[in-house]
């Protein structure tokens, strides 16, 4: 727990009573569905895209917490006046100051009802550079408890053929998944025990492999559970 952070003092944050879990991919790679399974699970509530907002947060964070001039001021322990450039610095806190935007998150994004065990979200806004998905992850895993990520992935060439990939230039697009599969599998060996790597082409054809999931998240498995899901009509999905 961060030493500076009081739980008390960001209740929605620290809502969860399990903790958190996000769902990290791309568009077009089976991620509502995978989704929709999540929120079946008793006390899941997994939300939506959120246009990446969370992933602005870090970096606003980053910005004044870490690596600045305004880390420096603190760092030195340095008192400014009123003719300073960085004046006030030193009365700012880094942990504090993210915890507040995980805190407004939560309650104005996420909006977790009562009795939730697991909260999070899915994102498919990840084709950034690889600083950027470091601070991002970093981030998420300082301030949210107990974070654990799934990671979803497709075959490359079916992504490109489907959706809006579909109107772009398929090596840019191939390009782009290759890159940022490699950023998060950097992340993966470093966190092997928060991360858990899907296909969606193995578990729609073996739901099976949905069983390695529920033991990620310490569920009990639930063949009929995944059934019924992967029985049901996605109304976005058009091919």
């Amino acid at each position: 727990m961060l030493e500076t952070v009081n739980p008390d003092s960001y209740p929605r944050l620290y809502g969860p009573s399990e903790g958190y879990l996000f769902v990290i991919t791309y568009g077009r790679s089976g991620s509502t569905l995978l989704q929709n399974l999540l929120n079946s699970i008793d006390g899941y509530c997994i939300r939506g895209e959120n246009n990446g907002t969370l992933q602005h947060l870090a970096l606003a964070w980053n910005a004044m917490a870490n690596k600045s001039p305004m880390a420096n001021v603190r760092r030195a322990g340095r008192t400014t006046e009123q003719s300073d450039p960085w004046y006030g610095t030193e009365l700012t806190d880094g942990d504090r100051f993210g915890a507040a935007m995980g805190n407004a998150f939560v309650d104005e994004v996420l909006k977790l009802p009562e009795g939730t065990r697991v909260g999070g979200f899915k994102e498919i806004r990840y084709l950034m550079p690889r600083w950027e998905f470091m601070i991002h992850m970093n981030y998420l895993l300082r301030f949210f408890p107990n974070p654990r990520f799934v990671f979803n992935t497709r075959d490359h060439a079916s992504v490109a053929r489907s959706g809006w990939w579909a109107e772009c230039n398929t090596e840019n697009v191939l390009n782009q998944l290759s890159t940022a599969e490699a950023t998060w599998d950097v992340f993966i060996e470093a966190h092997p025990e928060r991360c858990l790597k899907l296909h969606y082409d193995e578990y729609t054809a073996d739901p099976g492999c949905f069983d390695a999931l529920f033991d990620f998240l310490g569920e009990p498995r639930d063949p009929e559970l995944v059934e019924r899901v992967l029985d049901t009509r996605l109304t976005h999905l058009k091919k």
